[in-house]
């Protein structure tokens, strides 16, 4: 059975911990600098909850950290999900 991904590989995950966190500004930043998908930016001022698709993950990473913490990390292919392999 062939499971439909879409066009983003990677599903990234994660929080940021930081001062003066502005979930309003972060989406926006995303939808400016990032191509994906499935966009979640949401918490408070000094945590935001992360959930992107994307081909570029790192740039996300990059991005999130020049904001504070970054932490519980997780980015999954779910390209080879989809086919049943494991990674």
């Amino acid at each position: 059975m062939d499971m439909d991904v879409g066009d983003y590989r990677y599903d990234t995950q994660l929080l940021i911990e930081g001062e003066g966190l502005d979930e309003d500004a972060i989406n926006d930043y995303f939808l400016e600098h990032f191509q994906g998908d499935c966009l979640l930016a949401v918490g408070g001022d000094d945590l935001i909850k992360i959930h992107y698709h994307t081909n570029e993950p790192w740039k996300v990473l990059e991005y999130c950290r020049s904001l504070g913490e970054i932490f519980d990390i997780v980015v999954e292919d779910m390209f080879r999900q989809a086919r049943g392999e494991k990674g």
